[in-house]
């Protein structure tokens, strides 16, 4: 017996529909191409729409094109059939007894991320963000580092954690005075210099003076010394460097940064010095994190006086947080204060960074830790990089 099938009724193939690009990820010359390409706009009033487009979304905050009140109704809604300046879900948001804020942000499905407010650092206060989902330096002291690399961020979704903590914190307009987030450090999860085209792009929408306004020597780009890069990174985003360090020889950095391998110290510490903008106005900040019998003795305090001599630099003395299977220790506090002691007397100014946010589990290596417990996405969430203290009041006083 055959068997003959009726397709008559069986609906046809629908492509899936075109994703709106983000503008929030654009800046003013892409939003120009991108508003011309589509044929929303036409060439000769481009760059005057962009930059109403761009006041808008990064000035005033609006999240919706029927907000923009100056705009033709009939092209608003031909902007919103090709676009979309949405934010992500904000899944979860926490508040500190000591004014630190945390929000676990969900840029696509399975693909969170958490970025952290820290008030009273900077001139203000500080927002960590991250520039990737993961990390693949696998730094043995950093619970980051046993968390597999998701994917890239792209700048929207870099420019979107800014714009969330500006909502929560009542931050728009832009030109607000009293702001309370002065300055941008990229110190959470990934290597911002793994992802330099879209950090660029990120820090260029973050510092437009039409914008956000965020002075680029209030933007600081944490690396582990992905040398090859340093120079591109100061040409396109004059940002100010901090350099991920905490060791003195290439044997120990070796072992607790791995890139030292590939880039060790001599090349690393060349890359350094030649960082374009480098100046006493524009010092490099020098992250060490202090581990108990591994890298806090004299001796490593006088080893680091000598590697950094010369540089226009600061060194940011950071207390290990333990975290769930790590074997290291945080050093004693008489170790920190006696290595501290040792780089003030050759001239560095060392601050020590107590922890902040504890409670709500946004200090240094305390936040995988805890999302592993309550989600099961936990592996692509974000592990804090201890970002307090990146700009102390002197290098504040000439940020200004």
């Amino acid at each position: 017996m055959s068997v003959t099938l009726d397709l008559s009724r069986v609906a046809p193939a629908v492509d899936a529909p075109k994703p709106l690009i983000n503008l929030s990820g654009l800046t003013r010359p892409q939003m120009v191409a991108a508003l011309t390409e589509s044929g929303v706009v036409e060439h000769g009033k481009a760059k005057m729409r962009a930059t109403q487009i761009f006041r808008w979304v990064h000035h005033r905050g609006v999240t919706d094109f029927a907000q923009m009140s100056d705009v033709a109704k009939e092209t608003r809604a031909r902007l919103a059939d090709h676009f979309t300046i949405a934010r992500p879900e904000v899944v979860e948001r926490q508040v500190s007894k000591d004014g630190t804020r945390k929000w676990l942000i969900r840029m696509a499905p399975g693909v969170e991320v958490e970025t952290v407010y820290i008030p009273s650092v900077g001139r203000a206060g500080a927002l960590c963000v991250s520039s990737q989902v993961g990390c693949t330096l696998n730094c043995s002291f950093c619970h980051t580092g046993t968390q597999a690399l998701v994917r890239n961020l792209t700048a929207a979704e870099i420019v979107a954690q800014v714009q969330i903590a500006k909502d929560d914190l009542g931050e728009w307009p832009s030109d607000k005075e009293d702001r309370l987030l002065s300055n941008i450090v990229f110190m959470g999860m990934g290597e911002p210099l793994y992802n330099l085209g879209q950090v660029a792009d990120a820090i260029e929408i973050i510092s437009d003076n039409e914008g956000i306004t965020i002075s680029r020597r209030r933007i600081t780009v944490s690396t582990s010394g992905v040398v090859p890069q340093l120079q591109a990174l100061g040409d396109k985003t004059q940002a100010m460097l901090a350099i991920s360090l905490h060791a003195t020889n290439d044997a120990l950095r070796d072992v607790l940064v791995p890139l030292n391998k590939k880039y060790p110290l001599d090349q690393l510490m060349a890359g350094i010095r030649a960082y374009p903008g480098l100046s006493n106005a524009r010092r490099v900040t020098f992250e060490y994190v202090m581990l108990k019998g591994v890298n806090d003795s004299p001796d490593e305090a006088r080893a680091l006086v000598k590697l950094i001599k010369g540089i226009p630099a600061k060194v940011n003395l950071i207390p290990f947080n333990p975290w769930p299977g790590t074997d290291y220790q945080c050093s004693d506090w008489a170790a920190i204060e006696a290595f501290a002691a040792i780089l003030n007397r050759a001239g560095y100014s060392s601050p020590i960074r107590t922890p902040r946010g504890r409670d709500i589990l946004a200090a240094c290596g305390q936040l995988k830790s805890e999302s592993e417990k309550v989600r099961a996405s936990a592996m692509r969430k974000l592990s804090m990089a201890a970002m307090a203290g990146v700009l102390d009041d002197d290098e504040d006083e000439a940020a200004a």
